[in-house]
């Protein structure tokens, strides 16, 4: 097992390699989602929290409240990088500068360092070949698009960029689609999806799509009606890079637990099910978009559910 070491936090880790792939990350922000367990993950089970500490702190549960459940969810804004075949490509765009959103207010008008840390990582806009949006919330399309002299362009002008035909059908304003993340999300659209297909650099696909001979696309639906998964498979490695799926640690313990934000808590509780079984199952690593400290973990069978077994070795943030 991998030991969990504190480190100070970090524009982007180091890389890891699986077969001819190499992955690392830029990471946007890291810290506090202001919600404690019962509100990021309504009717979770107090035991998934209370009696895995070791696992949640402190990478992913904030020291802010006298026990686990009074404590807020510690998660990372982060983009993966990997180069596979002599290309570049991004899997998630966080949630972007100068992006108006109402419904989050820690969201609206950033203004990070988000490309000084793809630049730190050796990419620059111009060199990104493919970017994978998992699904369509706000929060991995932002820098999709920048600011350039009062419009929105394309930040990375050269690359295709993947968007899960379900999610394009779910948030386009025309069929005004009721969702869990309220009526702002439809404004994602105006600054963040729809330049880009003005652009003509969007590729809608559905069920899988494979982007080469390393790294397909999954329909993993549930959070989204379109969110994905990617799959890495190169030599003798393999590894899931898992979106949204899930949130938190205490969601490997207690995988029948959705968050708040999931439009279809059963499907996601099944895809969740399914994802942790195959991962058991073969020691696959898997790759949260969210997950802060080690990034990647493995789990194992134990009882009715599963355990964290090891994390990957990335540089903590």
């Amino acid at each position: 097992m991998t030991e969990i070491t504190t480190t100070e936090t970090t524009t982007t880790s180091e890389h890891l390699t699986f077969g001819e792939v190499t992955v690392s990350r830029a990471v946007e922000s890291v810290g506090s989602i202001g919600m404690v367990p019962n509100q990021f993950f309504p009717g979770t089970d107090p035991a998934a929290w209370d009696g895995h500490e070791s696992e949640l702190r402190p990478f992913h549960l904030e020291e802010d409240g006298a026990t686990t459940m009074e404590s807020t969810a510690r998660v990372a804004m982060q983009t993966w990088i990997l180069r596979s075949g002599g290309r570049t490509i991004l899997v998630d765009a966080c949630v972007g500068n100068d992006k108006d959103r109402p419904d989050v207010p820690s969201w609206s008008r950033l203004q990070t360092a988000y490309l000084e840390h793809l630049a730190a990582a050796g990419v620059a806009p111009e060199s990104v070949d493919v970017v994978v949006n998992t699904h369509l919330h706000a929060d991995h399309v932002g820098w999709n698009t920048r600011l350039v002299d009062g419009a929105w362009v394309p930040t990375f002008p050269n690359a295709e960029y993947l968007m899960p035909a379900e999610d394009l059908a779910f948030w386009d304003p025309a069929h005004d689609n009721r969702t869990v993340m309220g009526p702002g999300a439809h404004g994602v659209w105006a600054d963040s999806i729809a330049p880009v297909l003005a652009a003509g650099q969007a590729t809608a696909w559905s069920g899988s799509h494979r982007i080469d001979d390393a790294l397909t696309l999954e329909a993993a639906p549930g959070h989204t009606p379109g969110a994905s998964i990617l799959r890495l498979a190169s030599g003798d490695d393999e590894v899931l890079f898992v979106g949204d799926t899930l949130h938190s640690p205490a969601q490997v313990v207690d995988a029948h637990t959705s968050s708040c934000f999931d439009e279809d808590p059963v499907q996601s509780d099944r895809t969740r099910d399914r994802l942790f079984t195959e991962a058991a199952a073969r020691g696959l690593l898997l790759f949260a978009a969210h997950f802060a400290g080690h990034g990647g973990f493995r789990v194992e069978k134990t009882g009715d559910g599963f355990r964290i077994v090891e994390w990957a070795g990335l540089t903590a943030i």
